[in-house]
């Protein structure tokens, strides 16, 4: 004999039934995200230069000293794309349209202003970090030092517009200049 559910069973059922639902139906949304988040990729940074691996040892110990004082440490957190022109500046457009393709984080540029532009000309919408010694504003890099404007930052030291400057400091130092007489 099947007994009538009594009023209590049926709402308990139902609640029960409807928590099921939520459950899944929140499951079901939120498995694309965990999914995503257990596949995300290690960040990349594309590194483009006009020199040789050899001839920009040095500044890029520096930088990765730097990233891992931010918690980078390449190979476990983050890789670096390089690529190195070794002075043939017409396959910094190639270089830089292959790291683009790579969809990297951000591109770093160093040193040259062909570099710059062969990033700037194959990407509008990835960060575009550059050092240079020329001046990024009168060369068309950025709009103003201040608001660079785009998807292109970076660090001058401007030693061309910056020596007569340094000269006339120096004068004030050192008004009248003297001979030292070494025998």
């Amino acid at each position: 004999m099947i007994r009538p559910s009594s009023p209590l069973t049926m709402l308990l059922s139902r609640h029960t039934r409807r928590r099921t639902f939520i459950t899944l139906v929140v499951g079901a949304a939120t498995w694309p995200l965990a999914a995503r988040a257990q596949q995300q990729k290690t960040p990349v940074i594309g590194s483009l230069y006009g020199v040789s691996a050899v001839e920009w040892a040095g500044p890029m110990v520096g930088f990765r000293r730097g990233l891992s004082e931010w918690g980078f440490d390449e190979g476990r957190n983050v890789a670096i794309e390089y690529r190195w022109a070794e002075g043939q500046f017409d396959r910094m457009p190639a270089m830089a349209a292959d790291l683009v393709s790579r969809r990297v984080a951000v591109i770093l540029v160093g040193g040259n202003l062909d570099g710059v532009r062969a990033a700037m000309a194959a990407t509008q919408t990835i960060p575009i970090v550059f050092t240079t010694a020329a001046n990024p504003v009168a060369t068309g890099l950025v709009a103003s030092l201040n608001r660079p404007g785009g998807n292109a930052t970076g660090v001058t030291v401007m030693a061309g517009e910056l020596g007569p400057k340094r000269l006339e400091l120096l004068h004030e130092f050192y008004p009248q200049p003297r001979r030292s007489h070494c025998s």
